[in-house]
């Protein structure tokens, strides 16, 4: 079996509801380990939620969900976030420096961070070590991004989420976040499932795309699919109606 037909997650029948609002309805389907899969489809289908199961932060009303064939009801909590790690839009920061984000997840657990695996990791995702020391606040958009994935790359998370993290940023930042997932992807193997606005990104990033309505999966498949779908609705997303 080739790496690519090896789910990292698979979601089978899964719904989740909020005082009977119906967010997510039966969600089945694989994430294949070591590929990037791209999460499309406009405001409001559920994206977002389904990202956030991935790694338990909320639970499904009803279904399975498997991580690497193991269910994740079955997984402790926090061993399953440093497994399953995620990056956000806004790449949240504690008060203080570089460094102490970046030693933040091992301190979690008791552990220390030492200086010169700190500098690796910076190296990883493309700062100098002279990053290491700088207040987080004084950091540009595509830099606390850079250091945001950083972070998750202290706990060598095997799969990745990221919810939106290029759309506030300037072109060139956006390119060398991409190449920088990228890059992860082939060099650690990393599985990626990254919720994108950015229809060009989802094709010539993604390996495989998600295209979600109103908390259905209405297609997948090779990313080339948000060009050649013969699916009306999809059509109608990618021709820019997102109403």
């Amino acid at each position: 079996m080739s790496n690519s037909d090896k789910p990292a997650i698979h979601f089978h029948e899964v719904n989740y509801s909020i005082d009977d609002i119906h967010i997510l309805k039966k969600i089945t389907g694989s994430f294949p380990k070591g590929k990037i899969t791209t999460l499309v489809g406009p405001s409001g289908a559920g994206k977002t939620t389904l990202l956030k199961l991935c790694n338990g932060l909320i639970s499904p009303t009803s279904g399975d969900i498997f991580i690497h064939t193991k269910p994740i009801s079955t997984y402790d909590p926090i061993k399953l976030r440093r497994q399953v790690g995620i990056a956000l839009q806004s790449a949240p920061m504690i008060k203080g420096s570089v460094f102490h984000n970046l030693a933040l997840p091992l301190e979690l657990q008791g552990k220390k961070l030492a200086e010169q695996d700190a500098i690796r990791i910076l190296d990883n995702v493309g700062l100098e070590k002279s990053f290491l020391y700088r207040k987080t606040d004084d950091l540009s958009g595509g830099q606390r991004q850079k250091v945001s994935i950083a972070r998750t790359l202290v706990n060598q998370s095997e799969i990745l989420l990221l919810d939106e993290i290029t759309s506030a940023l300037d072109r060139n930042s956006l390119y060398e976040i991409e190449q920088l997932i990228v890059n992860i992807n082939h060099k650690y193997d990393t599985t990626i499932i990254w919720i994108t606005h950015n229809l060009e990104q989802a094709i010539s990033i993604g390996d495989f795309t998600w295209v979600m309505m109103d908390g259905e999966v209405i297609e997948t498949g090779n990313s080339d699919l948000l060009k050649s779908s013969t699916n009306a609705l999809v059509q109608q997303f990618v021709q820019g109606d997102r109403r």
